[in-house]
């Protein structure tokens, strides 16, 4: 079962007690106090582990905790600490308090291990309390209470690009086409019902991640439909590629531009991704047509068609709108970063989208590394 999204209360544990002993033996009169500390309370760390896929192993664990420290105990011996409890959570887990809605934690590399809460430190023993002027000294510490905190843990998927469309656009089509993710692929709306993940290879070397999501339709970001449940799965992904089906009845330009209105409805920094264009279904239709369709959705948006995408080896000519000489600039939200026509069931340009995607992914992690620098 994929599960994204689970509330927990997670408590570190409570520091033993402090003891009050005196030292009783044969032939000892006066042995003084010799109670022993207190052990540290358990910690509680969250670990990022890629074998983990979602946060169904935590649904419902309502209350996660650490082990309480042993009191200590006569003869100056210290109790035991309390066992550490290790959370292991998927890539991409946000921790975030469930009071004050703030993020704790932002958990995305593989093997990342955070100490989240600090056990109670153990009560001191009343032989620390040993004076001249109190030498027989009855009182130890309590050991420190644990850190109880309810938090909740979203689990966004960490891609480099993400599909984003209306229903039966075709997106489980193509991520099936591409790459090695096998999701349900039928011809009804929301068959897809979590997001999936899949690895793209360009060439013998090369991949980048790419993500699946539920439809998008209007008043997504306002609660209809999957898409604000499954939104925050693209929130990672450094690009996004918008698919446009040229055999719906809606025309291409209302679905580009009801998708990018959703995007910035439910994200601002989401609406800023860099973006491209994918055509779909279009061997529903004939040459002529798709070019039609192409380049009246091309002039809806304001673009023109030229030829760049063709170092990309297209399976046919169809208009394609390619790379803009200025990538790496900051581009108007309304404008992708290319637009080709392709159709997954029969393979065309789907060759040609994947090495165009490879070389986008690229440019982009190129242009954060140069912005970071210069920062």
């Amino acid at each position: 079962m994929f599960v994204d999204s689970v509330e927990l209360t997670i408590s570190s544990g409570k520091g033993g007690a402090g003891a009050i002993s005196f030292w009783t033996e044969k032939f000892v009169i006066k042995g003084g106090p010799d109670g022993g500390d207190g052990g540290r309370g358990g910690s509680v760390f969250f670990k990022v582990d890629n074998n983990t896929d979602t946060l169904s192993g935590l649904r419902g664990r309502n209350h996660i905790k650490a082990e309480n420290g042993r009191p200590g105990e006569g003869r100056k011996k210290y109790g035991r600490k309390g066992k550490d409890t290790t959370i292991v959570v998927p890539p991409g887990t946000t921790v975030i308090d469930v009071e004050t809605g703030e993020e704790l934690l932002d958990l995305v590399e593989e093997g990342q291990v955070v100490k989240f809460l600090e056990g109670g430190k153990g009560g001191l023993g009343n032989m620390h309390f040993k004076s001249a002027t109190n030498q027989r000294p009855t009182y130890a510490q309590p050991g420190l209470p644990g850190i109880t905190k309810r938090v909740r843990l979203e689990m966004k998927l960490i891609a480099d690009v993400g599909l984003v469309g209306y229903p039966n656009v075709g997106k489980s089509t193509l991520i099936s086409t591409l790459s090695n993710a096998r999701p349900q692929v039928a011809n009804y709306e929301f068959t897809t019902l979590t997001p999936k993940l899949g690895v793209v290879h360009v060439g013998e070397y090369d991949s980048f991640m790419m993500a699946d999501i539920p439809g998008i339709i209007e008043g997504a970001s306002d609660g209809r439909g999957l898409g604000l449940e499954f939104l925050k799965h693209i929130e990672r992904t450094k690009t996004l590629l918008l698919l446009i089906d040229a055999s719906n009845y809606r025309e291409m330009q209302y679905q580009y531009e009801t998708l990018l209105v959703e995007l910035q409805r439910y994200s601002e920094t989401l609406s800023k991704r860099r973006h491209a264009v994918a055509i779909t279904k279009i061997d529903a239709l004939s040459q002529d047509e798709v070019n039609t369709l192409t380049e009246k959705f091309l002039a809806d948006i304001g673009l023109k068609p030229n030829d760049t995408l063709k170092q990309y080896k297209a399976d046919m000519n169809y208009v394609s709108y390619g790379f803009k000489s200025d990538f790496g600039t900051t581009l108007p939200q309304k404008e992708p970063l290319f637009v080709l026509p392709i159709s997954s069931v029969a393979h065309l340009n789907t060759e040609a989208l994947r090495f165009a995607l490879g070389d986008l992914v690229k440019r982009v992690e190129t242009q954060e590394k140069a912005d970071s620098e210069e920062a």
